[in-house]
C-alpha cells in the first residue's frame, strides 16, 4: 500500500467531551449557542475575534514564514480577512477605521459582510475590538486537494443506450461553475455535441484581485481603499479571461471540468464526464503551481454568485482548500459557500486528502475548509479498484474522515468544537481518467501535473497524445467532487425546481452504503445517480420557486401529480443496488423515511441554516445598477439574522439517531457504526416515527443527535482511544495524491 502526500495544511483535530440529552440541552441554554451574533457575543473579548493562527503570529517576535505577513519599514503587517456584521453593505465606517489605523482595503465581498485588508499588526486588536466586527482571519493560502467513470456512478443509467453522446440526460442547460487553477477551453473534451464550440461560457481571472496585485500598486502600503471604486462593469473588463491561451498552466481545473462535464467518446479511452453536455464556468483561483489565497477564492464566489442568473449556474464545484482551524459559524469560506447555498447554488466541496497520518494510521477529525461548511455537499473519495462493480468498492485510504473540528469561542471564553457529520457522500476518486491541459495554449507545453509527474499521461500515450485529446489520471476527493457535481446538473436538468438542500437530500437518500465502511469514512455511501435522478423527477418542479414565494407550508405535499415515491433499488449494469435511505440534518442528525420527500420540509429552504440547537436565516439582497454600471441588478449584500420559531422536520418522518446510539469506536456504534448496518435495521422497519417533527421553540431547537459518550476520551489536546488517532496542528506535507492500492496490491 503506497501513502499519499497531501498538502502543506495545519489540521486542528480532537474530540470535545459529548454529553446526554439533557446536560448539551442545559449546557445550550446556559451558553446561548446561537448561530448569528448576539450582544453577549459583541461583548467578548477582542481576542477571541482573532483566528488563533493570526494570534499567534501577532504574539511572535518574529513575522514567521506566513505569506499573510511581513515586516516593512519597521512596521509588521499582516493581510486578513475582517468579517463584520454591520448593518451597512458598504462598511463604510469599517472602511475609514482600517484606512485610519495605517491600513488598506483591497476588496469588499458580498457573499459575506467582509473586506481583505493589510493591517499594521498591533492595530489588529483594535479593529478587533469593533463592535460591528465579528472575526479576523488571516489571508490563508489556498490550493487544490489533492468511461468507467460513467458506468461506476450509474450515469449510464439515465444516459440511454450510447456513452457520452446519447439522448437523455447530460447537463444541457445547466451551468457547472469550477473555482480551480483555469480550464483549457480549446481540449475536444470540453467542447460540443455537433460543434467545434468550447463549453466554457466564461473565464475570469481573479488571482490577486483580493489582494494588493488588483491596484497595481506598492505592496504592503496603508492608507489605500481599492474597494471604494469597485464598480462591476470596470471590475469585469480587468478579470476577463475568455481565450487566454495560460487558461490552466497547472491542470487540475481541466482535469476537474473534464470529471463533471467531459465529453471523450471519440477516443478509444472513453473519458466521458457525468453531464457532457453542461455548461462550464471557469473561475481561476488558483495558480500555475495549485496555489493562491483565501482573498481571491472569496472574490470567485461572489463572481460566481453575481452571474449565477446570467449564465443559470446552478452548481459551483470547489476542488480546494484552506488550512483553517476555525468553525463554521467564523470561517470566511464556510461563511461564502453559505452564501452562495441561499442565492440558489448547489456547493460540492472535496473532503479532503488527509484520512491517514504520515505512518499510515487513519485519522478522523480531518476535513478542511469549506468542507466542514453544513450547506454544502462534502465530497469523500471511494476505490472502485478498476471494476465497474460497486460490491467491491471501499473508501480511499486517503480521504478526509469526520467528525469537523473547527474551533470557535462562546461568549464565556469556553473553546468549542463543531463535531459535525461530515462527510456527505463519497464518489470515485482513485484514478479517475479526464482533460490533460495544455498548459501555455494551442499547441503549447502540458501543464505542470502532468509535466512534473509523466506517470500521470503514461497509461494512455504519454507524450504521443494527440493534442487537445491528451488524458491523464488524477486520484483525491478534489476528482471525486466534481463526479457529484455532474450528478447535480444531471438532477437539475430533470428537474429544475430543486434546491440545494433538497439536492443533498437526494443524494444522500439514494446514495450506497459501503461495506464496512463507517458514517465518519463514507457519509451516507457511495453516489447513486440513477437514484438521486429518479427520485427528483418524482418531485414537483416548483419546489424552489414556492419557497422562495412562502407558499409552501411544512407537510405539503411534495410529490408531483400522477407521481409516487420510487422503489428505493437501483440497477446499476446489471446487479442491484439498495438506497441507504439516510438524510443529515442539523449537523449530528440521521433521518429516514419516505415522508422526506413525500412532504415538504421546511430544512429544504437554502436561505435556512439550522444546526444542533440554534439556526440562522440568510436574505440575498438585490440592487439595481449603480451608477456607471451597464447593467443589473447585482447583488449588494447577503445579511443574516437568527431565524424564526419554525418546524424544521414535519411529523411522519424517521429520527434514526436514537438507533446509531453512543459513539464507540470497539462497539462499532454511534459515528463508528457500519452505515450498511444501520440502513439495514431502518429498512427492516426500525428506528422512531416522529409525531411532533422537529420545532425551533424560544430560539432554541428540542431535539438531539448523535452523542459522543462511551469509549471516547476527551480532553485539550491529543486523543488516543480505542485505536482512533487525533492530532493537534498536523501539518501536512506537499505533493500529489498519485494512487492508492488495497491490500492484495490491486489498483
Amino acid at each position: 500500500m503506497s501513502h499519499p502526500a497531501s498538502l502543506p495544511f495545519i489540521i486542528l483535530v480532537e474530540f470535545r467531551a459529548a454529553r446526554g440529552l439533557l446536560a448539551a440541552f442545559m449546557a445550550a441554554l446556559l451558553l446561548g449557542l446561537l448561530c448569528v451574533p448576539q450582544p453577549a457575543r459583541a461583548q467578548a473579548g477582542a481576542a477571541n475575534k482573532i483566528a488563533a493562527d493570526l494570534r499567534q503570529a501577532l504574539d511572535a517576535r518574529t513575522p514567521g514564514r506566513q505569506p499573510w505577513t511581513r515586516e516593512a519599514a519597521g512596521t509588521r503587517y499582516v493581510k486578513a480577512l475582517v468579517v463584520s456584521n454591520s448593518a451597512d453593505p458598504e462598511l463604510a465606517d469599517l472602511r475609514a477605521h482600517v484606512l485610519a489605523a495605517g491600513g488598506s482595503v483591497y476588496h469588499r465581498y458580498v457573499s459575506l459582510p467582509a473586506l481583505s485588508v493589510m493591517l499594521p499588526a498591533q492595530r489588529v486588536a483594535e479593529i478587533a475590538a469593533r463592535a460591528d466586527v465579528q472575526s479576523i482571519s488571516p489571508n490563508r493560502p489556498a490550493a487544490r486537494t489533492a468511461s468507467a467513470l460513467e458506468l461506476a456512478t450509474g450515469a449510464t443509467s439515465v444516459r440511454g443506450a450510447g456513452i457520452g453522446a446519447a439522448p437523455g440526460l447530460n447537463g444541457s442547460g445547466v451551468g457547472i461553475a469550477v473555482l480551480d487553477s483555469g480550464v483549457d477551453p480549446d481540449h475536444e473534451n470540453l467542447r460540443g455535441a455537433s460543434s467545434q464550440r468550447s463549453r466554457v461560457v466564461r473565464a475570469v481571472n481573479l488571482l490577486k484581485v483580493g489582494d494588493v496585485g488588483s491596484g497595481r500598486l506598492r505592496d504592503w502600503t496603508g492608507g489605500v481603499d481599492l474597494s471604494a471604486s469597485q464598480l462591476m462593469s470596470a471590475f469585469e473588463r480587468r478579470i476577463a479571461a475568455d481565450g487566454a491561451l495560460d487558461a490552466d498552466g497547472y491542470g487540475h481545473g481541466s482535469h476537474v471540468a473534464g470529471v463533471a462535464a467531459g465529453r471523450g467518446a471519440y477516443q478509444a479511452v472513453d473519458s466521458t464526464g457525468i453531464a457532457p453536455n453542461a455548461n462550464l464556468l471557469d473561475v481561476k483561483v488558483l495558480d500555475d503551481a495549485g496555489s493562491g489565497q483565501l482573498s481571491d477564492v472569496l472574490a470567485g464566489i461572489d463572481w460566481v454568485i453575481q452571474h449565477a442568473r446570467e449564465y443559470n449556474i446552478r452548481v459551483l464545484n470547489v476542488s480546494l482548500a484552506a488550512d483553517s482551524t476555525e468553525s463554521y459559524l467564523t470561517d470566511p469560506l464556510c461563511r461564502a459557500v453559505r452564501s452562495a447555498v441561499a442565492a440558489g447554488i448547489t456547493v460540492v466541496v472535496a473532503a479532503g486528502n488527509y484520512g491517514q497520518t504520515a505512518a499510515g494510521a487513519e485519522q478522523y477529525g480531518s476535513i478542511s475548509s469549506p468542507g466542514n461548511e453544513p450547506s454544502v455537499i462534502t465530497v469523500g473519495a471511494a476505490n472502485t479498484h478498476a471494476t465497474a462493480r460497486r460490491d467491491d468498492d471501499s473508501v480511499n485510504f486517503f480521504s478526509s474522515r469526520g467528525p469537523t473540528r473547527g474551533v470557535h469561542i462562546a461568549s464565556n471564553g469556553a473553546r468549542l468544537v463543531d463535531n459535525l457529520i461530515k462527510p456527505d457522500l463519497v464518489a470515485p476518486g482513485n484514478k479517475v481518467v479526464s482533460v490533460l491541459a495544455a498548459g501555455s495554449g494551442r499547441g503549447g507545453d502540458w501543464s505542470y501535473l502532468p509535466s512534473t509527474y509523466p506517470e500521470l499521461s503514461a497509461p494512455f500515450g504519454g507524450t504521443a497524445q494527440p493534442r487537445q485529446r491528451q488524458l491523464m489520471n488524477l486520484s483525491g476527493t478534489s476528482v471525486a467532487a466534481p463526479a457529484v457535481a455532474g450528478a447535480v446538473a444531471l438532477m437539475l436538468q430533470a428537474n429544475p425546481g430543486l434546491t440545494p438542500p433538497l439536492v443533498k437530500a437526494m443524494l444522500q437518500y439514494t446514495a450506497q452504503p459501503i461495506a464496512d465502511a463507517n458514517l465518519l469514512q463514507q457519509g451516507a455511501g457511495l453516489l447513486n445517480i440513477d437514484g438521486a435522478v429518479r427520485l427528483a423527477g418524482a418531485l414537483r418542479s416548483d419546489v424552489a420557486s414556492a419557497i422562495a414565494a412562502g407558499t409552501l407550508q411544512p407537510g405539503a405535499p411534495l410529490l408531483a401529480p400522477g407521481k409516487a415515491m420510487p422503489t428505493p433499488v437501483s440497477v446499476i449494469n446489471g446487479a442491484s443496488v439498495n438506497w441507504g435511505r439516510i438524510v443529515f440534518a442539523g449537523g449530528v442528525h440521521l433521518l429516514s423515511g419516505a415522508a422526506l420527500f413525500t412532504q415538504y420540509q421546511p430544512i429544504y429552504d437554502p436561505r435556512v441554516l439550522w444546526v444542533r440547537q440554534s439556526a440562522q436565516r440568510l436574505t440575498v439582497v438585490y440592487a439595481p445598477a449603480r451608477a456607471g454600471e451597464a447593467t443589473g441588478p447585482w447583488v449588494r449584500a447577503v445579511t443574516v439574522a437568527r431565524a424564526p420559531n419554525q418546524r424544521f422536520v414535519t411529523p411522519g418522518v424517521v429520527w434514526a439517531s436514537a438507533l446509531a446510539g453512543g459513539t464507540s469506536l470497539r462497539a462499532r456504534a454511534g459515528l463508528f457504526m457500519p452505515v450498511a448496518t444501520l440502513t439495514g435495521w431502518l429498512a427492516s422497519g426500525s428506528g422512531i416515527v416522529m409525531s411532533e417533527g422537529i420545532v425551533m421553540s424560544e430560539g432554541i431547537v428540542m431535539s438531539e443527535g448523535i452523542v459522543m459518550s462511551e469509549g471516547i476520551v476527551m480532553s485539550e489536546g491529543i486523543v488516543m482511544s480505542e485505536g482512533i488517532v487525533m492530532s493537534e496542528g498536523v501539518v501536512m506535507s506537499e505533493g500529489v495524491v498519485m494512487s492508492e492500492t488495497n491490500h492484495r496490491g490491486e489498483p
